[in-house]
């Protein structure tokens, strides 16, 4: 990963000139990377990331990441269901020790804002009606309650741009289901890497305080970290994945700003590796004529379509003693619409 910082970005992704100098960086990194050993779901990301096998026929991927990363341009990798696009993001981060991947899901509901942070009004609100009348009584100093940054929480999107010694991946999982206007949406920060929590901004200019240009606000990671007048600018641009089923086009405006790379279908010969990763070489010589029939069956039409999982189903199953025919019917059907075999 230092190779990669040595390699100059161009001089239109120059995020570093414009972040503060003062943060220490490295403190922060080594603060990330201690809490994320404590955690069951990091711990699982990791092990993720460490069976993750790439063939020779993904060369190109291979090639789309490391100029996603020299570029500092976000990735958008398409493909079938099951492909290996989701889990590529936890390979990256566990090969090049980048930290826990920061996952953002995407659903039809999901909104530009709930990605980079979100605000509880509502408690805030509570808060500060109690904290009246205790100031009332004597109980509480005044103006307590202006430390609006415990109310905000900074989603994934939002983490990722925070400043950091290196560069954070960001996992955008199946933005083809979202709303029309979310790729829009993310072009301004994509181009220029910073982005403003309102909230905060509006109390630094109305207040004038020092103690209010500042706060402390949680991330993604579970982490508080200092927000100087509602601004986020990033120092290194997360490598962002971007993954997506094919199921919508996105406007040119957003593929622009992207580079794109399509997953490959593994073969025969690169489903027994993966397989391997999970049985061990010792014992995939019993799983070979599943794996034949899986592939068989799966590339015979369009319409036969399986994704890896589910032979990674059949074979942890089979492996403890399951029936394999009786299985079939169930863990090998089709994934293309209308069909169940």
């Amino acid at each position: 990963m230092d190779k990669l910082l040595q390699i100059p970005e161009p001089s239109w992704r120059n995020f570093g000139a414009y972040s503060d100098e003062s943060l220490d960086l490295s403190q922060d990194w080594q603060q990330l990377q201690e809490s994320a050993k404590s955690k069951y779901r990091e711990n699982r990301d990791l092990e993720r990331g460490k069976r993750f096998w790439m063939g020779a026929r993904q060369d190109q991927v291979i090639t789309a990441i490391n100029a996603a990363l020299y570029l500092r341009r976000p990735l958008l990798i398409e493909g079938k269901p099951g492909s290996g696009k989701t889990s590529l993001a936890y390979a990256i981060a566990y090969e090049l020790r980048l930290g826990p991947v920061l996952l953002w899901p995407i659903t039809t509901r999901s909104t530009f804002k709930e990605g980079l942070y979100q605000y509880d009004a509502i408690a805030r609100l509570q808060d500060a009606q109690l904290a009246e009348r205790r100031q009332n009584m004597g109980e509480l100093p005044q103006r307590s309650y202006q430390d609006i940054g415990k109310y905000i929480r900074l989603g994934p999107v939002g983490t990722a741009f925070l400043p950091s010694k290196y560069p954070r991946v960001l996992l955008i999982d199946e933005i083809d289901k979202s709303d029309i206007n979310l790729p829009n949406d993310l072009l301004n920060l994509f181009e220029e890497g910073t982005y403003t929590i309102v909230e905060l901004e509006r109390l630094a200019k109305q207040d004038g305080e020092t103690r209010s240009e500042v706060q402390t606000v949680g991330s993604a990671d579970e982490i508080f970290v200092k927000i100087t007048r509602g601004k986020v600018q990033c120092s290194q641009f997360p490598l962002i994945v971007m993954t997506s089923n094919g199921e919508r086009d996105f406007p040119p405006a957003f593929l622009r700003r992207c580079l794109r790379v399509t997953m490959p279908q593994p073969n025969q010969t690169e489903l027994t590796e993966i397989v391997k990763t999970y049985v061990g070489k010792e014992r995939i010589a019993q799983f070979e004529a599943t794996i034949r029939e899986f592939y068989s069956v799966s590339e015979s039409s369009q319409e036969s379509y399986r994704s890896t999982d589910q032979l990674l189903n059949m074979v942890h199953l089979c492996a403890h003693g399951a029936d394999k025919e009786q299985l079939k019917a169930i863990l090998f059907a089709s994934l293309a619409p209308g069909t169940t075999a």
